[in-house]
């Protein structure tokens, strides 16, 4: 922790810190309320803070949910809101508050928080994007003259400062300054693209909002009382997933700088950064805290076969060197022991022996096969989908190898994906289906009134009623299917399941519950019956713009604790891939997929199927180019990474890790 300026805690994933930090803020209120005084909360939203405050129905299904121990839970073990005060960061302007969940902060509130516990009246101040322009300055005077009236805010909690990628802390934007205060600001354009898929689109995310400033972040947690109550006075920086990693390690290890505002958080007394795993390691074109990305440049390590490996293939990378040509003085120059040419063949063997062309074994393996069956050729494979387009897009060229090797191939297609697709395509696909109907009409019949969705102009965007979203999860089934053909499987085999967490027509989706869980265990006992899967393929990345991978990844997980046992007794080999965010390390590699120029030209065939999802997707995340794009030149620069590190040379790779 050396180079680390804001003291960090890494934590495995999101339900750690959601339990550390809702139980920091059970601890404070019950604290406050043994003192008879009041607790000062100031709060925040987005995908962060749903971790610690879900809605009622995350309490109810809680076996599932993405935190199991949460505020609204702990209310129920009998603690009280009564003596609190809350503050929030910010809010959207203009915004009315009783716009979508995901957009109006007004409303994420009251369906995550506020509706779920005894807070008094009054006792919720969140800034309101409906003031008239004109007199928002005088409304952010009364906000900071509320938080003060109210003597500060106790903790600036739990996520309470989430992390945005441009590194904004509420919606101070690079640039805002040291001393800055509540007011209105514009929003960066990377802020607004993160935001799009809240809002359905860039162009409806609003302008400006209305932000705390720094100076009145900071004054959080600073109070004359003794050292021995600062402990509850504090802030509270949490991020989550790869794509925060590259500014958590400026926000930690970097200078304080206007240009990254959760850099200021270094001068408060007492704040800290709580990050999950995927937050501090990144992914593999993203810079990370050091000691998660080379831990022994800050010292003595304890030393695996990982780790060693994990040092070579970074040293590499750094000396611009394979890893056979790698010298003593390249190790120890970059504070690492000498005794290359042993550690050289040991990583160069090890990475080598990742590369497989046949991800589904070959024949000549049946006497070397699983001890559980060893002759176990061709394999039942499924691969499990968590949108319609993520099995091509992923590992389009594995499916394509494992279908032309004789393998039987299954794929899950988890949710319907309705939600990203364009109304206009919509339409045209229920106008052409109306002409084939009545041809004699072609040209002449009017669109059937329930078709008639198109959002108003400005935002906030509706919900499509039932009829457009079955039309809309239609299409995506549709496109599955011919990019299933394509890639030459068999469409019997292609399950859409259509789990119920997901249809909600919004990108806020509901919590995880048991119906999700039994229609994974439905499906694995479907295929089960005409004999055990040998192969399981799933998305492993966390930073799908709207949640969803984690979502399925939680739910496939929570299936296999139900169905271990065959797990267990047939030796069943889960795989897991990255998606169209991130690819994993070389290190991390358990299976490297070679993919010929032809192999890959397939599958971006098989990817071009998906037609509402081309061109210019509903949800792009934040990377202008298009899936084909990314997919192609993540496979093409995985190939070339291996190239680098001495391996051989091929036209392409998909990479996958034993869960």
């Amino acid at each position: 922790r050396a180079r680390e300026r804001l003291p960090t805690e890494i934590f495995l994933d999101s339900e750690d810190i959601s339990r550390v930090v809702a139980a920091e803020i059970a601890a404070l209120i019950r604290s406050r309320q043994a003192e008879g005084r009041r607790c000062v909360l100031g709060l925040a939203t987005g995908s962060t803070p749903m971790h610690v405050y879900p809605c009622a129905a995350a309490v109810r299904c809680y076996r599932y949910c993405t935190a199991t121990v949460l505020l609204v839970y702990r209310r129920e073990e009998g603690l009280s809101f009564r003596n609190v005060l809350t503050f929030n960061l910010d809010e959207y302007h203009p915004m009315q508050p009783q716009a979508l969940q995901a957009v109006s902060y007004h409303r994420f509130m009251r369906e995550h928080l506020l509706d779920h516990v005894d807070l008094p009246p009054g006792a919720a101040h969140i800034p309101d994007g409906t003031v008239p322009l004109a007199e928002v300055p005088k409304h952010c005077q009364e906000y900071e003259r509320q938080i003060e009236e109210a003597g500060g805010i106790d903790l600036q909690a739990p996520a309470i400062l989430g992390l945005g990628r441009t590194g904004h802390i509420g919606f101070n934007e690079r640039g805002s300054a040291r001393g800055s205060t509540t007011r209105l600001i514009t929003l960066d354009r990377v802020t607004r693209v993160d935001a799009a898929s809240d809002f359905f689109g860039e162009g409806a995310v609003p302008r400006r909002a209305i932000t705390m400033g720094v100076a009145t972040i900071l004054k959080a947690g600073r109070d004359p009382a003794p050292l021995a109550e600062l402990f509850a006075r504090r802030m509270v920086l949490m991020a989550f997933g790869e794509n925060k990693a590259g500014v958590v390690r400026q926000a930690v290890e970097g200078p304080v700088s206007e240009q990254v505002a959760a850099s200021y958080l270094q001068e408060h007394p007492d704040a800290a950064a709580y990050v999950d795993y995927a937050a501090a390691a990144g992914t593999l074109w993203s810079r990370r805290l050091t000691r998660v990305q080379c831990p022994w440049v800050l010292g003595p390590i304890a030393w695996d076969a990982t780790q060693v490996k994990k040092a070579a293939c970074w040293l590499a990378q750094q000396v611009g060197k394979p890893v056979l040509k790698l010298t003593d003085d390249d190790y120890s120059e970059h504070s690492l022991q000498a005794g290359s040419y042993d550690i050289n063949l040991r990583v160069f063997y090890a990475l080598q022996g990742t590369i497989s062309g046949w991800p589904g074994g070959w024949a000549s393996q049946r006497a070397a096969g699983a001890a559980a069956e060893p002759a176990a050729f061709p394999k039942r494979v499924l691969i499990m989908s968590p949108h319609p387009d993520d099995d091509v897009i992923s590992m389009g060229g594995t499916l394509i190898r494992l279908v032309d090797q004789g393998h039987e191939v299954h794929v899950g297609y988890q949710t319907s994906g309705n939600i990203a697709v364009w109304d206009e395509d919509a339409l045209r696909f229920a106008d052409f289906a109306v002409q084939v109907r009545r041809p004699s009409q072609a040209w002449h019949l009017p669109f059937p009134t329930y078709l008639s969705f198109l959002p108003p102009p400005s935002p906030p965007p509706q919900v499509d009623s039932e009829e457009v979203l079955r039309t809309k999860a239609l299409i995506r089934k549709c496109e599955a299917r011919s990019a299933g053909r394509t890639c030459g499987a068999d469409v019997a085999n292609l399950h859409f399941l259509d789990m119920p967490f997901y249809q909600t027509g919004q990108v806020v989706k509901a919590p995880l519950s048991q119906a999700d869980i039994d229609l994974l265990v439905a499906l694995f006992d479907r295929i089960r019956r005409a004999g055990r899967p040998h192969q399981i393929f799933a998305a492993g990345d966390l930073s799908d713009p709207h949640g969803t991978h984690r979502t399925c990844l939680q739910a496939r997980a929570a299936q296999q604790g139900i169905c271990g046992d065959w797990y267990h007794e047939c030796g069943t080999e889960v795989l897991l891939y990255r998606g169209a965010w991130q690819e994993w390390e070389p290190w991390e590699v358990d299976l490297a997929v070679p993919l010929s120029p032809a192999e890959l030209q397939q599958k971006v065939d098989a990817i071009f199927k998906h037609q509402s999802q081309k061109d210019r997707a509903l949800f792009p995340g934040a990377d202008p180019r298009e899936f084909w794009q990314r997919a192609q030149e993540r496979n093409r620069a995985t190939a070339a990474l291996y190239d680098r590190l001495g391996l051989a040379e091929y036209e392409a790779m998909e990479a996958f890790v034993r869960y």
